[in-house]
């Protein structure tokens, strides 16, 4: 679930499916609409369009862009140690080497294509949409979205994970609970103060975070023995090992619901996703490499938190307390990156017409979609107390289901609307694009066959959830109960100004 950008100020009945049978039933008003819409668009692709508000608005750049992707997906290794725990290090070297290239780079590439085609917060919503109608669209919306806030809600888990093992109170009971709520309510204001300062905040931290990670990995070269990286564990936990390995892995798309906050989208976009890309495996293999070499340890050390373990090891206790600070450090960048993704998912579906408009409500302040934040963060709160893995589990799962539809949106675009505007662009054919995705996509229905039964059900009715909001929204609508967005989309106009080109 992720979100889009595109503040139309217009407001009144219909949704992204309304437009279409209103045209069908007037036809002198689909010309207008068209006019309406291109005019949005030309405002997006050119700034001096933009209303006063909006101009003042600081645009991310390719730096800032390249570090939030970073923290959507990685944010560094922590958490990545359940996978030595599950198969061993042999095996987790070659996940972490193999596993980027088949399924990293594909969804990349993906969202370097559609953001630049589409450049509207909202992303994968306005995707699926486009491809398939306002019912898949809104119920992308919900798949993302919750798989999103509950991916938050691991985060502030995982930090108090690190923290309890300095501060051994917060391990249980009050302190635990009250670490978590303040954890929440501290970086919900962060957020609030704007992406720029968000995304600049993540250089920072990444830099912060990773840093003790290179200074273990350069003091563990000597002590690497390379026999010691083909270990294989006993008894493997297939389960835990995969749903690490995509846990630590996805989420490449998420930056995508901000397109529209972003400087020079077209340009921008395809380079900072390929940068991450690079950045992210040498994160996680660097250190992996480094200390499964170095310690002759057994499987059942490698739990949450090892990686800290092991720098007191090879360096001494400064470094491990570098590390548990850098885990709260890469927590933050990782909740403040997720919370922006979901805060601009929701201002996305309200100016695409699926939710009412004040969930496009911004900050007069700092611009920023108050409304979006104030909601992603309180559902991030409420799960916060599951587990560490029932809450990978919860968010693999919904994720998995709307990035099928999201491949699937991918492929049909390109048959569906051959001559939209890709600035970007995958150079191969609807037959290539479909074996790229192959991989990609068995390995979802593997991830999902995973899941216990548990997270199955509370899957499925959270898919339920959205089914419902997605009519009771239209009831809203057509009985104008609550103001809803006219639903302008990106990208259509350039289409159509295209085909027309053609036919002249």
């Amino acid at each position: 679930m992720t979100a889009h950008h595109q503040s139309p100020k217009q407001t009144g009945g219909g949704g992204g499916g309304g437009i279409e049978a209103e045209a069908a039933a007037k036809p002198a008003m689909e010309c207008n609409s068209s006019s309406r819409s291109s005019s949005l668009h030309d405002a997006i692709l050119d700034p001096k369009l933009l209303p006063a508000a909006a101009k003042g608005a600081k645009k991310l750049t390719l730096v800032p862009l390249m570090f939030l992707i970073y923290f959507e997906v990685s944010g560094g290794p922590y958490g990545s140690e359940p996978a030595v725990r599950a198969a061993g290090p042999l095996l987790s070297i070659v996940g972490f080497l193999v596993f980027p290239f088949v399924w990293s780079v594909p969804e990349a590439l993906l969202t370097a294509e559609l953001s630049t085609a589409l450049p509207g917060n909202g992303g994968f919503v306005v995707w699926a949409d486009r491809a398939f109608g306002p019912f898949f669209g809104s119920l992308m919306g919900t798949w993302k979205l919750l798989s999103g806030v509950i991916n938050s809600a691991a985060f502030p888990v995982l930090c108090a994970d690190y923290l309890s093992r300095v501060l051994p109170r917060l391990a249980s009971g009050w302190p635990r609970t009250l670490a978590v709520v303040l954890a929440n309510l501290v970086l919900s204001l962060v957020n609030y103060m704007g992406l720029t300062i968000v995304g600049y905040a993540s250089v920072a931290l990444c830099a912060a975070s990773l840093l003790p990670f290179l200074i273990m990995s350069g003091a563990a070269a000597p002590r690497i023995r390379p026999r010691r990286w083909g270990r294989v564990a006993k008894e493997k936990d297939w389960s835990g090992f995969f749903n690490c390995l995509f846990w630590n892995l996805n989420f490449w798309d998420n930056a995508s619901t901000m397109a529209g906050e972003v400087e020079k989208p077209q340009r921008t976009f395809p380079r900072a996703l390929m940068g991450s890309v690079l950045m992210t495996v040498a994160a996680y293999l660097a250190p992996l490499l480094a200390v499964t070499g170095a310690l002759d340890v057994g499987e059942g050390a490698w739990v949450d938190g090892f990686y800290a373990d092991a720098a007191g090891m090879i360096t001494g206790k400064w470094l491990k307390y570098w590390i548990e600070v850098g885990a709260v450090l890469s927590a933050i960048g990782l909740y403040e990156a997720q919370l922006s993704s979901s805060a601009f998912q929701l201002l996305g579906m309200a100016d695409l017409g699926f939710l009412p408009h004040f969930f496009a409500s911004r900050s007069e302040w700092f611009d920023t979609p108050w409304v979006g934040i104030l909601t992603s963060s309180l559902i991030t709160l409420a799960i916060s107390f599951m587990s560490f893995s029932d809450i990978i589990a919860s968010a693999n799962f919904l994720y998995s289901l709307g990035m099928l539809l999201e491949i699937a949106s991918f492929v049909w675009l390109r048959k569906k609307h051959p001559t939209l505007k890709r600035p970007y662009k995958v150079q191969l054919g609807t037959a290539g694009l479909a074996c790229m995705c192959i991989v990609p996509s068995a390995f979802l229905i593997f991830v999902m066959t995973l899941a216990t039964w548990k997270v199955a059900v509370i899957s499925l009715g959270m898919t339920a959830f959205g089914v419902g909001l997605y009519f009771v929204m239209n009831v809203c609508r057509s009985r104008g109960c609550l103001k809803f967005s006219k639903g302008e989309r990106v990208g259509e106009e350039e289409e159509e100004r295209h085909d027309t080109s053609d036919h002249a």
